[in-house]
């Protein structure tokens, strides 16, 4: 079985007037075919922590909450890591059209489309296997991730003649998130505030890292 865990880092507000939005959104794809390799990474990280630390944490990493040493830690287990690859798409938000910005589903839905046609003809993944895609889940809203969920799966049914199973869960209840949500953060601190001390770290494992709007 074959797993791409999903996440994103910034936001699709594009009002520049308020302080908190950001220039970038950036979007991480993070594959595997055995689950267990990450969800051992997670318990390494946290069974490390110091206790009076860890009597604090609610048990699940998020992050941009987390010590710089724990970020450091988390992503150095993964980029050893031979069964892993990740993928990224970055929306420069600045060009986006005007439609689109109004469409803010239809606009993340339409992203993360791009970034699986990538993944599909590349061949990163074994079609030849169960395809389990896993997004952190983002909306509350259950009609829109309904609309996700068919969007996504129609769509690469009928480019590339592939089932996929899409499934929208918190990091709480799939530790692979967690992993991946470290994924983005790092690679939007490069992006949105020119800190690249994350993103070096797992640059090896990163297959390809695409623009848009640019």
């Amino acid at each position: 079985m074959a797993y791409i865990f999903m996440d994103e880092s910034g936001d699709l507000g594009f009002n520049e007037q308020k302080e908190k939005t950001s220039k970038n959104f950036i979007i991480a794809f993070l594959f595997s075919q055995n689950k267990n390799i990450l969800d051992k990474i997670v318990k390494k990280v946290f069974n490390s922590l110091p206790q009076n630390i860890k009597k604090k944490h609610s048990g699940t990493f998020h992050c941009y909450k987390e010590q710089p040493k724990v970020r450091l830690k988390l992503l150095s287990l993964l980029k050893d890591k031979k069964d892993i690859s990740i993928m990224i798409i970055r929306l420069n938000k600045g060009n986006v059209w005007t439609d689109l910005r109004q469409e803010k589903s239809i606009l993340y839905n339409y992203v993360v489309n791009i970034l699986l046609n990538r993944v599909f003809s590349k061949k990163l993944i074994p079609i030849k296997d169960k395809i389990v895609f896993i997004q952190s889940q983002r909306e509350t809203n259950k009609l829109l991730n309904l609309n996700f969920k068919q969007y996504i799966s129609q769509q690469v049914k009928k480019n590339h003649g592939v089932e996929l199973v899409v499934e929208i869960k918190r990091p709480s209840e799939e530790k692979a998130l967690q992993i991946v949500d470290f994924v983005s953060w790092g690679v939007f601190r490069k992006y949105e505030h020119n800190d690249d001390t994350y993103y070096n770290i797992i640059k090896n494992l990163i297959k390809e890292n695409t623009s848009l709007y640019e």
